[in-house]
């Protein structure tokens, strides 16, 4: 099993900045992309970036390209989520995914999900 642990998450006024982190914990050697995702209560999960095992690779969902930058540190076993600009819509709980998928775009290519942490972004 691993478990995933998300921190960073907080207010902040929109046009400012945060930094996200998810640190992953027990059998991570079969691990591949890491991710994140967004959800506000009674919505479906939605994708905002994922990043390769060696990091050479990201996605980002178009709402967040120029704003977000995901990135990993393997030796911590731990994924960032640097974002900029924030707006008043960014706002939502924001959760840490792994697996053994190459990418992890969808909710479904999941393996784990960390608890999540709030994003506000006031106006």
């Amino acid at each position: 099993q691993v478990q995933l642990v998300e921190s960073g998450g907080g207010l902040v006024q929109a046009g400012g900045s945060l930094r996200l982190s998810c640190a992953a914990s027990g059998r991570t050697f079969n691990l591949n992309a890491m991710g994140w995702f967004r959800q506000t209560p009674g919505k479906e999960r939605e994708f905002v970036a994922t990043i390769s095992r060696g990091g050479s690779n990201v996605v980002y969902a178009d709402h967040v390209k120029g704003r977000y930058t995901i990135s990993r540190d393997n030796a911590r076993n731990t994924v960032y989520l640097q974002m900029d600009s924030l707006k008043p819509e960014d706002t939502d709980v924001y959760y840490c995914a792994a697996g053994r998928m190459l990418f992890i775009t969808a909710p479904t290519a999941a393996d784990y999900w960390g608890q999540g942490t709030q994003v506000t972004v006031s106006p």
